[in-house]
């Protein structure tokens, strides 16, 4: 077996800097920062102990030291809280991961332990590994100290003094261990002064006693602890479990009183949302950002108690720099209605799928990706009814021929929909709802050109299913006045290039549509799509001559 114990000497430390604001934390290493419980330092910063505050000095004592001290409250629960974190991000290597307790009964567990033999190969060696595993903690925002042993405790007491260790097997890891003070056993810790008033200071010298004299004299858990990590003795560990659904909550050290401080404090939250995607290879679909406001600074009782905020993409992802950008852009829209207190983001819808592959040249995958997240910026910046999407209809008439509807968060293929025909009309539709394909000639001036021939075959529909459409329609069509029966467009003649391309539909809603339409070009060069309307006139067309109805891009 090989373990891997990444251990936090700041945890505590850093789980309070990440509740400061942004103006507060900008300069976090030389600010000076300290925890306190009972009115009494319990950590210190490295800024604070150049200053001299040191755990054990009274909260008075550490202020007059350093006036411009940031003492906050221990918390176990929020240290726990991103030591999980880490552990969610750690199971993406290997489904063998533990939480080391404390040595200290009083301390927070600050130490996660990974067993990763069966997992080297997988990831290409123990530095590979390693590499990996330090990036995928490092966005957390925590200083670690990691050491590979073959025993789980053994492990877990050298991360206590060594930044880089690897032990790859028993006898060097026994030699690392005897080298060790004394105090990383818990025991040792109780009985520091007693074991060091008997001159053992290393484990080396701890060992050189008498088994039974230390047994009764320190108790058997002394033994016990130094036997597993010497790996003479079992040491199983239960491996922790993935809740169903992600909940991370951050009590921010002063209100936000700015949507910029609020997405401070998401940040945080967001990158241990990425960690428990990340240990189950799963995408999010959707995420909530809950802001609970603070009671006393509501402006009446109208006031919500906590505002909600929705955010959902177009497609499942877990890029953290992604979904900052969308938390970014809703935000931005937004006006806090009181000073928040606490954030709470929550996530349970997600997809289970195979990471992307790195692409040299892009793909089509890759391009539509990049389309979908600009539609999911947009949304996120314009609002969801702002931005649409053309939807195609199973409709002959060009205006009907698509809807715009509201991008929907779902694949961007959709199947067209029909229109309800009337009752009993089924078997009059295809009779009568037919587009004709004619060659192209141009009529000529004076008699009208003779009505096509109603024509089935597969090379008739192939003409016209392949027959060019443009993009841009005009609502409504704009009559032409004409010249000779020739159309004019400002004045000037249209040259026919190509038609008739005859319709016939809409008679089963009302919206009887008989035309033909033409390609035509002005005198500028541009093209244009134009109709006649043919006789009878239907009730749509209630003009008759030409109509401009798009033009070509």
């Amino acid at each position: 077996m090989l373990w891997i114990a990444l251990h936090f000497p700041l945890l505590s430390l850093e789980s309070f800097a990440a509740t400061l604001l942004r103006e507060a934390n900008a300069a976090a290493g030389e600010t000076p920062l300290a925890l306190m419980d009972a009115q009494r330092i319990v950590s210190a910063s490295l800024s604070a102990q150049a200053l001299g505050v040191k755990p054990g000095l009274k909260r008075a004592t550490a202020l007059a030291l350093a006036p411009q001290l940031v003492l906050g409250q221990a918390d176990a629960a929020r240290d726990a809280q991103a030591l999980r974190a880490v552990a969610h991000a750690a199971l993406a290597f290997t489904p063998s991961v533990a939480i080391q307790p404390a040595n200290d009964p009083v301390a927070s567990p600050d130490t996660v332990l990974l067993e990763v033999q069966s997992s080297l190969r997988c990831f290409g060696g123990l530095g590979a590994l390693l590499r990996r595993l330090h990036a995928a903690v490092a966005p957390l925002g925590h200083r670690l100290h990691s050491v590979s042993a073959p025993t789980a405790q053994g492990a877990a007491l050298l991360a206590r003094v060594h930044h880089r260790l690897h032990c790859a097997d028993l006898d060097a890891l026994r030699v690392a261990l005897d080298a060790a003070p004394v105090w990383l056993l818990g025991p040792g810790r109780e009985h520091w002064e007693a074991l060091q008033g008997m001159g053992l200071r290393t484990l080396a010298d701890l060992r050189r006693l008498p088994r039974a004299g230390l047994a009764r004299r320190f108790g058997e858990a002394l033994l016990g602890e130094l036997d597993r990590a010497r790996g003479e003795r079992p040491d199983p560990r239960e491996p922790i479990t993935l809740p169903a659904s992600f909940e991370g909550r951050l009590e921010l050290f002063a209100r936000a009183d700015t949507t910029e401080q609020v997405l401070y404090g998401a940040t945080e939250l967001l990158a241990r949302l990425i960690a428990w995607l990340s240990a189950q290879h799963a995408f999010v679909r959707r995420f909530t950002l809950v802001m609970q406001h603070e009671a006393r600074w509501r402006s009446d009782a109208r006031t919500p108690g906590e505002t909600a905020l929705d955010i959902a993409l177009a497609e499942p992802s877990r890029d953290a720099a992604h979904l900052l950008v969308l938390l970014r852009e809703r935000l931005a829209q937004m006006q806090l209605p009181a000073p928040t207190i606490e954030l709470r983001l929550c996530a349970d819808d997600i997809a289970r799928r195979a990471p992307p592959n790195s692409e040299l040249f892009p793909s089509a995958h890759s391009e539509r990706e990049g389309l979908t997240r600009l539609i999911e910026r947009l949304r996120a910046r314009l609002g969801p009814a702002q931005v649409q999407r053309l939807v195609l209809v199973q409709d002959h008439r060009p205006e009907r021929g698509s809807q715009t509807r509201s991008a929907e968060l779902e694949p961007a293929r959709t199947a067209p929909e029909a229109p309800a025909p009337a009752p009993g009309a089924a078997s009059r539709r295809h009779a009568s709802a037919k587009r004709h394909a004619i060659p192209a000639t141009p009529p000529k001036r004076g008699p009208k050109p003779m009505p096509p021939t109603n024509t089935s075959s597969a090379a008739a529909r192939q003409a016209h299913a392949t027959a060019p459409r443009p993009v841009w329609l005009l609502a409504p069509p704009e009559p032409l006045p004409e010249r000779e029966s020739r159309p004019l467009l400002e004045g000037r003649p249209l040259q026919l290039l190509s038609g008739p391309e005859r319709i016939e539909s809409g008679w089963w809603d009302a919206g009887l549509a008989e035309r033909d339409y033409f390609i035509a070009q002005a005198t500028d060069g541009a093209l244009v799509w134009i109709y006649r309307a043919r006789l009878p006139l239907s009730a749509q067309d209630q003009a008759q001559g030409w109509f401009l109805h798009g033009r070509f891009a």
